[in-house]
């Protein structure tokens, strides 16, 4: 956390004020994140016009003459547009304010986000590379992801949260998914048909868009860029409803851990 559709729900939320906005100033107040911000970054982006923000993967990207600031909210970043005048708090590590008499807040409790710059195009950076299509695009499509497969024995939820295959399906998306798709998480990726793969395809794109449109996922610290929580998590079908019924069959939802992670799913309607 946060995932694709909260990074994506954040995008569109600082556009507004954000985009076509000069930088007046930037304060810093810790610049031990994930990675150290760059020590010339206050005179890099001071003066600068946001041209515009995309994203890939999970990290935004600010377009200004110069190059790009790219940042990655980590594990309990959240981006918040607000009043220049709004005291900071605890975690509140970086302002970029703005002439518009906005700022935009960068505010990460354990610092696993990040603050980076490069003059280079950015779909080149070390982080961003070797990421796999983006899961709402037509690059990811059936083929693609079957023929990926072949080569893959890991299960089938390990498969689609792998990067390099795709991006931006995170723990509680790819339980969603599965669950939506009808597939068992612990079948391995290259036993799984083609006609399944079109089937887990189209969930994918169901479930990350409805994402969106709520405004993301809130289980513990993301916010939107107004400050708001996601609404997803009153949709979610089968995410940490371990020992509760199935909204299908009504029998026990299961919880195994793969990787680390918790994986929640219907061994009946999962197979």
């Amino acid at each position: 956390m946060p995932e694709l559709p909260e990074v994506e729900t954040t995008r569109k939320g600082i556009s507004p004020y954000v985009v076509g906005s000069c930088i007046k100033d930037i304060i810093i107040r810790e610049r031990r994140l994930r990675w150290l911000i760059p020590t010339n970054l206050e005179r890099l982006l001071k003066n600068q016009r946001i041209e515009k923000i995309t994203r890939r993967a999970k990290y935004l990207l600010f377009k200004t003459k110069k190059g790009f600031l790219i940042i990655h909210l980590g594990m309990s970043g959240s981006l918040r547009v607000i009043k220049n005048n709004e005291p900071h708090i605890k975690h509140d590590h970086v302002d970029f304010i703005f002439e518009s008499g906005y700022l935009l807040r960068f505010h990460d409790p354990r610092k696993f986000g990040s603050i980076l710059w490069t003059n280079q195009d950015p779909m080149t950076h070390r982080l961003i590379a070797h990421l796999g299509p983006e899961p709402l695009s037509n690059e990811f499509n059936t083929d693609y992801l079957y023929t990926e497969s072949r080569k893959r024995s890991l299960s089938i939820k390990s498969f689609i949260m792998n990067n390099s295959i795709v991006v931006g399906i995170g723990n509680i998306y790819a339980n969603e998914t599965l669950f939506l798709s009808g597939i068992n998480p612990k079948l391995k990726a290259n036993k799984i048909s083609k006609l399944r793969y079109r089937k887990l395809i189209k969930s994918i794109k169901i479930i990350l868009s409805k994402a969106i449109d709520k405004g993301g996922t809130t289980l513990r610290d993301f916010v939107n860029g107004n400050g708001m929580p996601g609404y997803f998590s009153n949709e979610l079908k089968i995410y940490n409803r371990a020992g509760e019924s199935c909204i299908e069959c009504k029998r026990k939802i299961k919880m195994i851990r793969q990787n680390q992670r918790s994986t929640f799913y219907c061994a009946f309607c999962q197979t």
